[in-house]
């Protein structure tokens, strides 16, 4: 019998499996993909995150990946302009953005390294109850033998549409509805800083990531899915051309090299996060809107925030339950903040946002301030500060 298992190895598994691992317990980390696998993702690690890869021994493997070094950001809005970079954290001043083919692998190992058992090709089918708690999992093995394995806690780090979630009928407690559709492509030889673009109704981003290529992305209100998925290329294109005319310039000097990708299917909700025998970390927990990159970097606070609250507690029933409470409380404070931050941006209405942001044109440190409060080096109430509101009236 393990003492924890893991469903799904990405952003949320891998690193809860890893940590729980090095608090002694005995892991099982199963996986449907075979990695490398690509997947949907806006790849960017803002710096909460990349403290954390440094704090669990990670990020030197992400910097020797080839992922591009990023150490300024760009907004460009209706009549305003700003440029400027995140307040450090635990001293460090770069961020990354990773291909996920590149970076899943690196989280698994590091999981791997701490002791866990590691399978991957492992599709999970059912989970096992008794007495109303989740006591075990069952699941077809890479050669399509039927499985099963039994532990004290079941964490489903499966995504937005979580296995674990659905049959545990594990409620939405909060539900908005989808706000962008978003679709993406990533290119050679366009010179380009971390950048975004934003005009009523549209969103464009371009991101350094691996092998000096860009992930350059466009987002559209959701109300024009239908129209947009009927001519992919062309809206996108278009999108670039009328949101961001200067990275549309330089993009004429470069080259597609992959599919367009993209999705219309962004929820945007807070699952209850736990119950006797189980958990949910990442999107299967709290999923929004892509918009404001913040799903990978949330994905590493929860995990880091759900084994803190365990630490040896796990086979104590009284305690379990508390810090499973404790680590949904969490999700109340920093993660309800972000998932707010996030809706308001989709609803891609510049108009207030590029209101406060020319005022804050020529204060450097209020700039920086405000990308802070997106990379988690400043929250929200933080950034509203006394002089900040004074330079606002």
């Amino acid at each position: 019998m393990y003492d924890v298992i893991v469903i799904g190895a990405r952003c949320a598994g891998s690193p809860t499996a890893m940590l729980f691992a090095q608090q002694g317990y005995r892991v099982l980390l199963l996986e449907k993909a075979r990695f490398p696998q690509d997947t949907l993702s806006s790849h960017y690690i803002h710096m909460q995150g990349v403290a954390l890869l440094n704090r669990w021994g990670l990020l030197d493997k992400v910097r020797d990946s080839g992922a591009t070094p990023i150490t300024v950001e760009s907004y460009e809005g209706p009549g305003v302009r700003i440029e400027g970079f995140s307040l450090p954290m635990d001293g460090l001043t770069t961020t990354y953005a990773p291909r996920r083919f590149v970076l899943d692998p690196i989280l698994a190992e590091g999981a791997v390294a701490a002791g866990v058992e590691f399978q991957e090709g492992c599709a999970v089918n059912d989970l096992i109850v008794e007495d109303d708690r989740v006591v075990g999992v069952r699941y077809t093995t890479p050669g399509g033998a039927e499985a099963t394995e039994r532990a004290r806690l079941i964490v489903g780090a499966d995504g937005m549409r979580s296995l674990v979630a659905r049959k545990v009928g594990a409620p939405k407690v909060i539900e908005h509805a989808r706000s962008t559709c978003v679709y993406y492509s990533y290119w050679s030889g366009v010179p380009s800083i971390f950048e975004l673009y934003e005009r009523p109704g549209s969103w464009v981003a371009a991101v350094p990531t691996n092998d000096d290529l860009k992930l350059i992305m466009t987002y559209f209100p959701q109300d024009d899915y239908n129209e947009v998925r009927k001519g992919v290329e062309p809206a996108y294109l278009d999108a670039v051309r009328t949101t961001a005319p200067d990275l549309w310039e330089r993009m004429q000097g470069g080259k597609r090299e992959e599919q367009m990708y993209g999705t219309g299917h962004q929820e945007n909700f807070f699952r209850k996060a736990y119950g006797p025998g189980w958990v949910l970390v990442g999107d299967a927990v709290n999923h929004k809107d892509s918009i404001t990159a913040r799903g990978i970097t949330e994905a590493f606070v929860q995990a880091q925030s759900l084994t803190d609250r365990i630490g040896e507690r796990l086979h104590d029933d009284a305690a379990l339950k508390t810090a499973l409470r404790r680590y949904e409380n969490d999700l109340g404070d920093e993660a309800l903040s972000q998932y707010q931050g996030a809706l308001n941006v989709a609803e891609l209405k510049p108009e207030g946002r590029t209101d406060m942001l020319r005022k804050l044109v020529g204060h450097q440190e209020h700039i920086d301030r405000y990308f802070s409060t997106l990379s988690g080096a400043c929250s929200i109430d933080d950034f509203y500060n006394e002089e900040l509101l004074t330079l606002l009236d």
